[in-house]
């Protein structure tokens, strides 16, 4: 015994540590040493047992207590314990957590793989589609091509040859599972898998179909129309429901999974449900005010622009954004930046207009001062 390491340093707690002290211990080195996470390693199944014993004897408040007056003596034999004796002791509620329920108290554990031949759905199918931004701001109908299983007409998804039917799996007896039992440290292992003879379904087929080659399938080109709705943002996903492959053992069809693309715009910028646009007015327009005309995501509208605007100011139209994906009444709206564009390339007579308003600003010439354009 003197070559064992105390049970205390082997969880890295102090003596006294409580159960859930103990328990966060063994869990951190369970989840890192067990056989499972290290295949073939010694070391760690050697750690991994020099846990476990640490473990079920620290856990138990009696041979806690014998521990602690006596050390690893106390379960040479003499005092009516065996290291190697985990018969008794309940490993689930810890590895229960740590593997997803594969474990079962009563000295012993389940590993393995769920049923695999009762109804599950099928698989989803990914797709993609892209749309103009016209298109995202008023929602559309796309077509999409893609191969799906069908059903085979030869077979009816039996895939088994017409006359013929499934057998049902004498290894398995129709369970679709097997189990293998196997002595360890904590009593018998019993190892739960897929019944190799049957690949989990817990049937054989003797004579397959021609048609399906005995999978019950038939994959052929199929065009689904997609609703795809106004306001979605590109990279979203819309899900159809039962377009997807075919569910297994009567199971229902996946789904169908389309991300949607949406191609950026020339005129707009969007942020959300809002959209953003630069307007360029005229010095004129800007200083005395007046109409101009605005494209927005529903068509052009006339907006009147206010005396006196300065460049840079932003104008909000309410309601005229993009449409909320769950609610096409309710919309964002649309920010206009007004900038004023400043006039080149002028001729005389312009020159002379625009000088006269410099004049008439004060910015004409005085008896030192030259005019703007002289």
């Amino acid at each position: 015994m003197a070559d064992k390491r105390d049970y205390y340093e082997v969880l890295g707690v102090d003596k006294n540590a409580d159960d859930a002290a103990l328990k966060k211990a063994y869990r951190t080195l369970a989840k890192k040493y067990h056989p499972d996470a290290n295949p073939g390693d010694a070391e760690a199944e050697a750690r991994f047992k020099e846990a476990s014993e640490a473990y079920a004897v620290l856990s138990d408040p009696e041979k806690r207590r014998q521990y602690d007056q006596f050390g690893h003596a106390a379960f040479d034999g003499s005092q009516g314990f065996s290291s190697a004796d985990f018969s008794n002791f309940d490993f689930g509620d810890i590895f229960g957590d740590l593997f997803g329920g594969m474990f079962s108290g009563g000295g012993g554990f389940t590993r393995g793989t769920a049923s695999s031949n009762g109804p599950m759905k099928g698989a989803s199918v990914r797709t993609s589609v892209r749309i103009s931004f016209d298109e995202m701001v008023r929602g559309c109908e796309k077509k999409v091509t893609l191969n799906l299983k069908d059903e085979c007409a030869n077979c009816h998804g039996s895939g088994a040859k017409p006359g013929t039917s499934k057998e049902t799996c004498t290894k398995c007896k129709g369970t679709g599972q097997v189990t293998y039992t196997q002595q360890s440290i904590f009593g018998m292992i019993r190892n739960v898998q897929a019944c190799p003879d049957c690949n989990g379904t817990g049937q054989i087929i003797r004579e397959k179909c021609p048609e399906c080659r005995g999978t019950g399938y038939i994959t052929r080109k199929t065009t689904l129309e997609v609703t795809i709705p106004a306001g979605i943002e590109s990279g979203q996903m819309i899900r159809v429901a039962g377009k997807g492959e075919p569910g297994v053992n009567g199971g229902p069809r996946g789904d169908l999974l389309v991300e949607v693309q949406v191609a950026e715009s020339n005129r707009f910028e969007r942020d959300g449900m809002d959209v953003y646009t630069e307007e360029k007015i005229s010095f004129p327009t800007a200083a005395l005010g007046g109409p101009i005309h605005v494209q927005t995501v529903d068509g052009t509208i006339e907006y009147e622009v206010k005396a006196g605007t300065q460049t840079g100011l932003k104008v909000r139209l309410r309601g005229k954004g993009i449409p909320s994906v769950r609610n096409k009444d309710v919309r964002g709206d649309h920010y206009i930046i007004l900038t004023v564009v400043t006039p080149t390339g002028l001729n005389s007579k312009q020159k002379e207009a625009l000088q006269a308003y410099a004049d008439a600003m004060g910015d004409g010439p005085g008896p030192k001062k030259k005019g703007i354009f002289r």
